[in-house]
């Protein structure tokens, strides 16, 4: 989620206890959850393996299938006399602040030196850049319209009255719907697929709110099935890993399970994990062994915030100290999950770069996804992409460890 989206999520921490005392007036009939019981063999009707649990052991049949166009992609390189290598993104979320990640991208695509990305993944505000930035500099203009020149109108609508009486949102993110929809068409799903086959991926997180568990989506693979169908579910898994708890409403998927339908509630795919690689115990060494080549692998992580700590003296209010509350957990959440990713990455022999939100950076904020803001941050990303981003090699909390 990220400092931007539970700085609004704790503004509205008074309103929510309000709305707690009301609970009993909510409307619209309550959805049919999946029982405990069955909520591991949940899956989406008629597309198999299009997701898994983040925190899961992954499945090494599902690699299986996988190896031939790898092994075909890599072997391609090595046939042409090229190191046989991989380049890797993985974007955090962090709400208006996304539009850093988004100018970086495209700075980085007019330096000319931006690789094709074999594995991009994305959480919330990642997850609406992952897309683009997985296609390449093709579709760099339409990722700098999305972050720059649309501002909070086109992305949620106040609905504070709905909420309090027990809705499941302080806001309508109805407006982001359609943006998405406008973004994500036909075209778009079409290159995906294309790309897929090939055997690069594109992964997107997102929270399954009952089972408080992360849950990663195959959006090639799903891009792959067609039809409209497959779109459909392809915008509501970019809906959801957007969906910040408390002001956005949460999106419902339709699945099977014990032969029965049930649905899931997801949100914020920030509510689990502010950036991601891949499944617990999976070992991109595996790969190696798989085609029998040693691959050069490099991960890219793009900090959709800043690093360092914000001094602010704090009230003592009850929503004041909430709201500061919530702002450093989340800010802690973050620093681990980069800690976390970069000893994955040493340990799968990466190399390992990150960029972040410069200290400096200042802008005014006047509300959230403020449309000046936004342009100003996605203009600092894209020049510091453009002129070479000095990518650090060690997150912040490795780096003043024993971690060597």
């Amino acid at each position: 989620m990220g400092f931007a989206g539970w700085r609004m999520l704790s503004r509205i921490t008074a309103l929510t206890a309000l709305a707690l005392a009301v609970a009993g007036c909510g409307t619209g009939p309550p959805r049919i959850a999946v029982p405990a019981a069955l909520a591991a063999e949940a899956s989406v009707p008629d597309m198999d393996h299009v997701r898994t649990w983040g925190d899961a052991p992954f499945s090494r049949a599902l690699l299986t299938g996988e190896i031939p166009k790898l092994k075909a992609l890599y072997q391609a390189q090595a046939k042409a006399g090229r190191p046989v290598t991989s380049d890797l993104l993985a974007l955090s979320g962090g709400a208006d602040d996304g539009a850093f990640g988004a100018g970086l991208i495209v700075g980085w695509g007019q330096r000319g030196d931006r690789p094709e990305f074999g594995l991009v993944t994305g959480i919330s505000a990642g997850a609406l850049i992952a897309p683009f930035a997985f296609l390449g500099r093709e579709y760099d203009r339409e990722l700098a319209m999305v972050f720059s020149t649309h501002g909070s109108d086109q992305i949620y609508q106040a609905a504070i009255l709905p909420g309090l009486l027990g809705g499941s949102a302080l806001a309508d993110s109805t407006p982001l719907k359609h943006l998405i929809e406008r973004y994500v068409d036909a075209r778009m799903l079409k290159r995906i697929a294309q790309e897929r086959a090939k055997g690069r991926f594109l992964l997107v997180g997102t929270t399954n709110i009952d089972a408080q568990r992360p849950v990663y989506w195959d959006m090639g693979r799903i891009a792959q099935h067609g039809g409209p169908r497959s779109g459909e579910l392809f915008r509501k898994i970019l809906l959801a890993s957007t969906a910040l708890p408390g002001l956005f409403p949460p999106v419902h998927f339709d699945v099977v399970a014990g032969g029965k339908r049930y649905e899931e509630m997801h949100v914020d795919g920030g509510a689990t994990h502010g950036v991601f690689l891949s499944p617990v115990e999976f070992s991109f060494r595996e790969i190696d062994r798989a085609v029998g080549m040693k691959i050069d692998r490099r991960l890219w992580v793009i900090r959709n915030g800043k690093l360092a700590p914000e001094y602010k003296v704090t009230s003592e209010t009850t929503l004041a100290i909430a709201q500061r509350s919530l702002e450093t957990l989340s800010r802690s959440q973050g620093i681990g999950d980069l800690a976390r990713i970069y000893l994955k990455a040493r340990g799968d022999g990466m190399q390992f770069r990150m960029a972040f939100i410069p200290e400096s950076f200042n802008a005014p904020r006047p509300a959230p996804f403020d449309n000046s803001y936004m342009k100003a941050l996605f203009a600092l990303g894209q020049k510091l992409g453009r002129e070479g981003y000095p990518w650090s090699t060690v997150p912040p909390e490795v780096a003043v460890g024993h971690v060597k």
